[in-house]
């Protein structure tokens, strides 16, 4: 699994693209993530949290997977509004307009799993947030399959949030609209309950999935919840905004 963490990490670095016919893909999730830390390692870049992808049923669709999965998000590639964010075209790169959570203290692994509330308690901050995708694997994220995604650190480019907030009403976050426009054109639009009907059941899911690895959460680390605007492709060149409302707004200017 080493030498795909290095071909993925290269092709990050270097705007390449891996051929998966030429590579011995994860058999497992474990061996998906096992290759995520490789890649972070090899980076030397310390993780600041993670993206979660595949919330919605349109997602699950286009990847060919059934389950949402996890990434990390690696410092350099996570900013703050406005930001100037590098693309590669051969990574066939989009945007997604989604919530993000800033944790306020740590949930650890243990035996039971976490409610949603333990989980909401946690929760220190909520922001909008531009979730830049796109595939280091050749042909782009069509058909990939939630392993070769999950290798590829959740198909992460970048994570640009918005202003945080400390006392938005968590409950509102299913029915809070997003809009997302690329060059002044309408782009997606959706609802905070595209991502698993609600973006705080989105952390649940994570919550127990890294309890049950012997992971946990750590307070500080931000967790973005998945799209809720749908995927917007976007080119060199291109400016795009997410409107959340009473959250502000969320821009990238791409080069």
């Amino acid at each position: 699994m080493t030498a795909l963490a290095r071909l993925l990490w290269d092709a990050r670095q270097f705007g390449r693209v891996v051929r998966p016919e030429d590579i011995d893909p994860p058999k497992t999730s474990a061996e998906a993530h096992a290759i995520q830390h490789q890649i972070a390692a090899l980076s030397g870049y310390s993780a600041r949290g993670f993206k979660v992808g595949s919330t919605s049923l349109e997602a699950q669709r286009i990847l060919g997977t059934d389950e949402p999965g996890a990434g990390l998000l690696l410092a350099p590639f996570v900013h703050e509004s406005p930001a100037r964010v590098t693309i590669v075209a051969e990574h066939t790169p989009a945007v997604e307009g989604e919530f993000a959570f800033r944790l306020g203290r740590d949930l650890p692994p243990r035996d039971r799993p976490y409610s949603l509330d333990e989980v909401a308690s946690a929760v220190a901050a909520v922001a909008g947030a531009i979730e830049v995708v796109g595939s280091r694997f050749a042909g782009g994220l069509a058909g990939k399959g939630r392993l070769l995604v999950t290798a590829d650190c959740g198909a992460n480019v970048a994570l640009v949030c918005g202003a945080w907030h400390e006392r938005f009403p968590l409950a509102d976050l299913p029915n809070h609209p997003v809009t997302m426009t690329v060059n002044g054109t309408p782009g997606g639009s959706g609802t905070g309950s595209r991502a698993l009907r609600g973006p705080l059941n989105v952390l649940v899911w994570l919550a127990n999935g890294q309890s049950v690895a012997g992971l946990g959460l750590k307070a500080g680390e931000i967790v973005s919840t998945g799209t809720c605007t749908g995927l917007d492709a976007v080119m060199p060149g291109d400016n795009v905004r997410a409107d959340f409302g009473i959250l502000g707004e969320v821009e990238i200017s791409f080069v």
